[in-house]
């Protein structure tokens, strides 16, 4: 059966509702609560704070009133015959998420390769949505071993597989995503709103997805103190096993190397010019003219997600979204609809 593109829209946004209704009463849904134990279970990273939150996005976006305003700009096809192995990342949960619905809407067919960290989530909410439309099951396949008979690629990964990648998949159209962080540049001025909105720009999910902020960019005699307080409230991450291993480890390393840093108990800030920071820290680097540090960033945009900022920044967002992103905000700059459309 071939799915009109309204009917491909009317089950996402189903599944978008049924999301939302699982979020506010998770606890009335066994095998919703099962999942959401199970995911963590498999990857301590994904605590169900953490889940649900990647989950109520998706509720948000999931709606008729995004999908149509997101395909507006595009000439969608019901159907094609081509099937597009998508390799997904499991940093964040439901990471691929994005991936499998531009490919499903696209037309094509999905074939995905499930991340060793993330198989839970993404089976169980395209089950949803087959149990919402079934004519989506001639067009999923789920896959825990190596992909084949494809016709394009979306893979995302290290910088090291990346390289893998680029030669495995070298004769089939493709996307190859790399590592990419988040910055922020300060200016001093920046109020208690602001800095808390970055402190969950740098503190969701640990850190560990493309769109957290591991690099400040502030002026000569910054007040950090004014950063220290707006973190504070993450300070629970501290609980978590994990997170704590990780600061004890990255604080040993930065002591015995005699870096200089501060540091409040959970969190630690280093000058240093690169733009990948480890777990429970960020680096920072000092700027003298905002219009040269546009310029700067321009210079090494391949390496950067996004920029939060309220200083006169070129395309950055406000401090707090870097860990919303649109339907449109796609990965790497890369507009992923666009690449399906032309296969």
């Amino acid at each position: 059966m071939m799915l009109k593109l309204e009917n491909k829209i009317s089950s996402w946004a189903a599944l978008g509702a049924k999301i939302d209704s699982l979020c506010n009463s998770e606890a009335a849904d066994p095998q919703f609560n099962q999942v959401l134990i199970q995911a963590e279970s498999q990857n301590g990273w994904f605590t169900k704070e953490q889940v649900l939150f990647a989950l109520k996005a998706w509720s948000e976006l999931l709606n008729s009133d995004n999908l149509n305003n997101w395909l507006s700009s595009y000439d969608i096809v019901d159907s094609t015959d081509k099937t597009v192995a998508v390799i997904a990342a499991g940093n964040i949960p439901l990471v691929g998420l994005h991936d499998a619905l531009a490919v499903l809407l696209s037309g094509n067919k999905l074939q995905l390769k499930l991340s060793s960290n993330d198989q839970v989530l993404l089976p169980y909410l395209l089950d949803l949505l087959i149990e919402i439309e079934p004519a989506w099951q001639d067009r999923i396949e789920i896959r825990k071993d190596e992909v084949k008979d494809y016709n394009a690629v979306i893979a995302t990964g290290s910088d090291n597989t990346a390289r893998y990648f680029e030669h495995y998949f070298k004769g089939k159209p493709h996307i190859i995503r790399r590592n990419r962080n988040s910055a922020a540049v300060l200016n001093g001025s920046e109020s208690e709103q602001e800095l808390s909105g970055l402190a969950d720009d740098i503190f969701r999910y640990y850190g560990l997805g493309c769109r957290s902020v591991s690099k400040l960019y502030v002026p000569h005699n910054y007040d950090f103190d004014l950063l220290f307080k707006a973190v504070y409230k993450w300070k629970h991450l501290l609980e978590h096993k994990k997170y704590e291993n990780n600061y004890d480890y990255n604080k040993a390393v930065f002591l015995m190397s005699q870096f200089k840093f501060l540091e409040n108990g959970f969190f630690m800030i280093k000058e240093d010019e690169r733009m990948s920071s480890p777990i429970a820290s960020v680096f920072y680097e000092y700027y003298d003219d905002i219009d040269e540090l546009n310029d700067q960033l321009r210079e090494i945009q391949d390496q950067i997600q996004c920029v939060v900022s309220s200083a006169g920044i070129a395309n950055s967002l406000a401090f707090g979204s870097s860990q919303n992103p649109g339907l449109s905000d796609y990965a790497d700059g890369v507009d992923t609809l666009e690449f399906l459309l032309k296969l």
